[in-house]
């Protein structure tokens, strides 16, 4: 297919963008890009699709995401973590099941597909909820995934027993460990390799120092990147600090620190980490809606960009955020960080929305080890783009394409995604999938699990409902 017409924001090494572009399809590739007025001379014979009055950008990479917890969206608002995590989610996701599971990821990829999502980063999936289930949804939607099995072997959070784990999410080292290994053998690389299996690591507290160190080597040795939360709220820092450490100090203590983990939140940082950070080439997940729905503050971004250190974007759950779309991610992002803060004055010029269209896309496909094959649209790289309608009233006039995408643009106006060289979203829509089946069926199983935790007539929120 040749796609032509477009302005095609790049992200490649000079970060072109190309006006009146295209972009040609063989197979999964992007095999020749540039004006569409030489490409149509180059291919004749070509079948076309018009794309005059869109944006093109790279797929964008959710770097953070729960998807089992897009079944609790909009049950734990308004509530500081401790209530939020041991009130509500921690028990809801301690009742689910294998087809609760698939039928979170299924919504879940849907959603993100729907709002320019090509690659995302699930975080930590306990054995529960059907990893299979989860592996399978990857594969029916077209979407690429890179799958965090979660390990842990401790059921509380930052070893305070007051923030006690739900018995029905506790996991062992042989379930927990032993189980990532497995699934990495049997998954790793299918659905034509969109699928990656990572170790998606519980809070430090939840781990031993002893597994995290096991985890480490037989990351090393068998190519299994590491996702983990860490330094999200104040607690976090007080338990670092109990132990004699920052929490980077700690870190590099159980051999996390590398260019293969991933870091998510890091609120609560010294200089001394965000310079171990860079040193080592750990990459860091800014989630600016999650952090500022659950008060757990604001993470250094500007001074992590300064230092070198690779930042990129994630959703995090839709219990702490309410959706998974990262066009509203990107927007936040650019916003988030100009105001007077207590690490800088008041600066308009922070976080351009350049800077935060390269966290959302190149950065995050470097974070999940794919930049060599995704991130920016270029010959010879993975054909992983969506489209921007930008035949709207609310999108015009639009001046600067990056800032169009970034500040203006939402998951409504994603017209088209291709991902894999396929068409997985077409005018909107979700490729051979029935959405309706697909939320349909999350709110059934949503409502099932509500009931099952007990928490019925809780999560309804604060006024009368007659």
């Amino acid at each position: 297919m040749l796609y032509i017409h477009a302005t095609i924001i790049t992200v490649n090494p000079s970060r072109e963008i190309i006006t009146d572009g295209a972009i040609l399809v063989r197979g999964n590739l992007i095999e020749d890009i540039g004006k569409a007025d030489i490409l149509l001379q180059k291919y004749p014979d070509e079948e076309v699709t018009n794309l005059t009055d869109r944006i093109i950008i790279p797929g964008l990479v959710n770097a953070h995401m729960h998807t089992a917890q897009t079944l609790l969206r909009g049950a734990a608002d308004d509530l500081e973590l401790v209530s939020w995590l041991c009130e509500r989610i921690w028990v809801m996701q301690g009742n689910f099941t294998p087809g609760d599971g698939y039928a979170a990821a299924m919504i879940s990829c849907v959603e993100m597909l729907k709002s320019g999502t090509t690659c995302f980063l699930e975080s930590m999936f306990a054995d529960r909820y059907g990893f299979d289930g989860l592996c399978k949804a990857v594969e029916e939607t077209g979407i690429r995934g890179c799958l965090g099995k979660i390990v842990m072997d401790v059921g509380t959070y930052a070893s305070d027993p007051k923030w006690a784990m739900h018995p029905g999410l506790i996991e062992d080292r042989e379930t927990s460990l032993l189980g990532a290994v497995k699934m990495h053998e049997n998954w790793n690389g299918a659905a034509n390799d969109r699928i990656r299996v990572w170790f998606g690591a519980r809070t430090p507290g939840g781990v031993s120092d002893d597994l995290y160190k096991e985890m480490s080597t037989i990351s090393r040795e068998k190519s299994i990147p590491i996702t983990m939360h860490c330094a999200e709220v104040a607690a976090d820092r007080s338990f670092f600090s109990s132990l004699g450490h920052t929490p980077m100090s700690y870190c590099r203590s159980v051999n996390l620190l590398s260019p293969s983990t991933t870091l998510v939140h890091m609120v609560h940082l010294d200089s001394s980490d965000i310079s171990a950070l860079a040193e080592t080439k750990t990459n860091v997940v800014h989630c600016p809606s999650s952090n500022a729905k659950l008060a757990s503050g604001l993470c250094r971004v500007p001074d992590l960009l300064s230092a070198g250190v690779n930042v990129t974007l994630g959703t995090d759950g839709a219990p702490c955020n309410n959706t998974c779309d990262m066009m509203q991610e990107m927007r936040l992002a650019a916003i988030l960080h100009k105001p007077k803060s207590e690490y800088h004055e008041a600066e308009p010029t922070l976080l351009p929305a350049e800077t935060v269209l390269e966290m959302a896309t190149f950065n995050g496909a470097k974070a999940l080890q794919l930049d060599h094959v995704i991130g920016s649209l270029e010959k010879g790289k993975k054909a992983d783009f969506c489209v921007v309608d930008m035949r709207h009233v609310a999108l015009r006039p639009w001046y600067s394409a990056v800032s169009a995408v970034v500040y203006t643009a939402q998951a409504r106006d994603v017209e088209m995604v291709v991902c894999d060289g396929k068409e997985v979203v077409r005018k909107g829509k979700v490729v051979g999938i029935d959405e309706d089946s697909v939320w349909r069926e999350a709110e059934r199983r949503g409502l099932e699990i509500v009931k099952r935790s007990g928490l019925k007539g809780k999560v309804e929120g604060k006024w009368p409902i007659r």
